[in-house]
């Protein structure tokens, strides 16, 4: 069982997910950050029938996945924020492995409000990670799954080849 963040300094109020996740428009799906902490972090983000993967007011089980996967991505710029390190606009990781991802639903619905919650495992000095992630909808967990993520401290230079 995850536990709950304990309680923050930072307004988290003020801060704009955009501040803490690189996604952009419709590849943006977190609402808001509700808690975090040094070991995590609690997203919200409701299910609406514009979402680019939404079919029949459905979007399938599997998007959960993602949805994790941007909760880690608010965790580390939300640790960049309190660290005053941001560099300017929240740096892009990479998902390297989702382990027993399970949800006992095959769809979330449109209007579904969706509590997504990642804690920190272990992070290495070389920016590998791994996440224990819960999704939960009126209180009542319904997918789980470990995350392996990677955080280049450079991405261009990931991204273009260079190694430090």
């Amino acid at each position: 069982m995850l536990r709950w963040c304990s309680p923050v300094k930072t307004d988290l109020a003020v801060l704009d997910i955009a501040d803490l996740v690189p996604h952009r428009g419709a590849m943006s799906w977190l609402d808001r950050v509700i808690e975090a902490d040094a070991e995590s972090l609690l997203a919200e983000a409701t299910v609406r029938a514009d979402h680019l993967l939404v079919q029949g007011g459905q979007l399938s089980a599997s998007a959960g996945v993602e949805y994790m996967a941007q909760a880690a991505a608010a965790w580390a710029g939300y640790q960049r924020h309190i660290k005053a390190d941001e560099g300017g606009a929240a740096r892009i990781g990479f998902l390297l492995g989702t382990r027993r991802y399970q949800c006992n639903r095959a769809a979330f619905r449109v209007g579904d409000v969706l509590r997504v919650q990642v804690q920190r495992l272990f992070q290495a000095d070389n920016g590998l990670g791994q996440f224990e992630c819960v999704i939960s909808i009126d209180g009542a967990e319904v997918a789980r799954a470990s995350l392996n993520v990677f955080g280049p401290d450079d991405p261009e230079a990931f991204l273009n080849g260079q190694t430090p």
